[in-house]
C-alpha cells in the first residue's frame, strides 16, 4: 500500500487538531496529527500500544503523570492502557502516532 499524504483528507479530531490516517493494515496503523499552538490532546488511555514521533514543533507530553517537553526528532512509547496526553507549544506542530492493533475508532471516523 502506498499513501500520498497530499491526497489524504484530514479530519478534525479535537479543538485545534486534525488527523490523517497514513497507513492501516493487518494489526498496525500510522496516523499524522497536526496541532494548533496550545491545542490539547486530552489525557486518555486505550488498549493499543503506541509510539509517538514528533515531526515538527514541540509538545508537553504527559505519560502517566510524568510530564516532559518533547521536540522534533523525539519519540515516546506508550504501553497499553497507560494514561497519556499532549499540549502543543507551537503552531503547526505534528506528531506521527503508530498503533497496534489498529484504532478501529479512527477508521470509523475518517
Amino acid at each position: 500500500m502506498f499513501v500520498d499524504n497530499k491526497s489524504v483528507k484530514a479530519c478534525v479530531c479535537g479543538e485545534g487538531q486534525t488527523r490523517k490516517i497514513l497507513g492501516a493494515g493487518g494489526s498496525l496503523m500510522m496516523v499524522e496529527v497536526t496541532f494548533a499552538k496550545g491545542a490539547v490532546g486530552t489525557v486518555h488511555s486505550h488498549p493499543h500500544e503506541q509510539v509517538s514521533y514528533v515531526v515538527r514543533g514541540s509538545f508537553e507530553f504527559n505519560l502517566d503523570g510524568d510530564k516532559r517537553t518533547i521536540m522534533a526528532g523525539d519519540s515516546v512509547y506508550v504501553p497499553s492502557n497507560v494514561k497519556h496526553g499532549v499540549m502543543a507549544f507551537e503552531e503547526g506542530s505534528v506528531i506521527v502516532d503508530v498503533f497496534t492493533p489498529q484504532r478501529e475508532d479512527f477508521l470509523n471516523n475518517k
